[in-house]
């Protein structure tokens, strides 16, 4: 009988060995993987959010995060509307593209967009749909167009889910007459009373306001009024929310796109109406360059916040946006989400948890 225990015992270390070695095996092809891929590609370590805004996975211009099946879905700028998903607004994942070949109306209309890159989109549940809005542009040019597309979920493991491309939204072509502005950086947002809209606008004139009809989520009618919200030399990237009395309307200034030498700070003024005017904190029109300062350039380890978001989950009020660079992610733009709070004035406030706070002692010795 011992020969035969030893034996047993000798086969049971056998395979643990080789169990080990192929989980150390596993790790260190993942690790390869990892240390392979593209930055953009990568998912950095996850901080609760508590400690950190960042949520470690690399996007620019993102969507505001929305809801469906007990997740969060986020879309941003890249090829096909790319986007991730999670359960807990800490760990993400990567989802589905919205697009897999372009819409028919691209090649006409954008012809020198290339790559199916498409840029900075929204999306928002309005009745039992979701419509997410996104820019096909040409770099420098006002010859861009705002597209629409619909699905009754966001859950690819529902039988509904289908994306359908139901055309252009607003456009613009370097030969338009009348004032110049941009089919750029599109935001919808659905009043107390249920009329729908739409903020956009990159440089040139500025950011404009458009109606949407809750049904088709197209413009209300072909010529409907063009309302102009706010200008500045360097300005794109609007979002409007509603908080009691006032609509606000935020927007970016400055240069994007260069990682941690970014200088993308977001601005921000409020309207008692939402044709405006919108006021700063000292009571510039945002028409004339105002903005009060909402988030600097330099956060932390955070640069240049970008395309603003408001979000309501788990029993808390968050601000989203993304930030040009992050440090710690090798300077690469990441998805943040930070907590959001109204003032005594009742102007909003986000709390970047990186930008750690300056003792007394220190204030007292400077």
């Amino acid at each position: 009988m011992k020969p035969i225990q030893t034996n047993r015992l000798c086969q049971h270390v056998l395979l643990a060995v080789i169990f080990v070695g192929t989980l150390a095996l596993s790790g260190a092809a993942h690790a390869q993987s990892e240390a392979t891929k593209p930055d953009w590609q990568k998912s950095f370590p996850a901080r609760p959010l508590e400690e950190s805004a960042s949520r470690g996975i690399v996007t620019r211009d993102p969507s505001d995060v929305v809801q469906c099946n007990g997740e969060y879905w986020v879309f941003y700028t890249g090829r096909g509307v790319p986007s991730y998903h999670s359960k807990d607004l800490v760990h993400w994942q990567r989802g589905p593209a919205v697009f897999h070949a372009p819409p028919e109306w691209v090649a006409k209309n954008v012809p020198e967009n290339r790559h199916m890159s498409y840029w900075a989109p929204d999306v928002m549940k309005v009745g039992n749909r979701y419509l997410l809005y996104y820019a096909v542009s040409t770099i420098g040019k006002m010859t861009s167009a705002i597209g629409l597309a619909t699905n009754p979920t966001l859950d690819p493991h529902d039988p509904a889910y289908h994306w359908t491309d139901e055309g252009i939204v607003v456009q613009t072509h370097e030969s338009q007459t009348g004032e110049a502005f941009n089919a750029l950086d599109p935001s919808v947002f659905q009043d107390t009373d249920g009329s729908l809209w739409l903020t956009f606008g990159s440089y040139w004139s500025g950011i404009k306001l458009i109606q949407l009809d809750p049904k088709t989520g197209k413009r209300i009618a072909p010529d409907s009024e063009i309302y102009s919200l706010a200008y500045n030399d360097s300005i794109e990237a609007s979002y409007l929310c509603k908080h009691e009395d006032y609509y606000y309307l935020f927007v970016n200034w400055d240069a994007c796109c260069r990682g941690t030498n970014s200088s993308y700070n977001i601005r921000i003024g409020r309207s008692k109406t939402i044709a405006g005017p919108y006021l700063d904190k000292v009571g510039s029109d945002m028409l004339h360059s105002g903005g009060s300062v909402f988030l600097p350039a330099a956060n932390g380890p955070l640069i240049g916040p970008g395309h603003a978001g408001t979000l309501n989950a788990q029993g808390k009020n968050w601000f989203t946006s993304d930030f040009e660079g992050d440090t710690r992610m090798n300077g690469n733009a990441t998805l943040a989400i930070m907590p959001l709070s109204w003032n005594a004035d009742g102007w909003p406030e986000a709390t970047v948890n990186d930008v750690k706070p300056v003792s007394s002692a220190t204030s007292t010795a400077k």
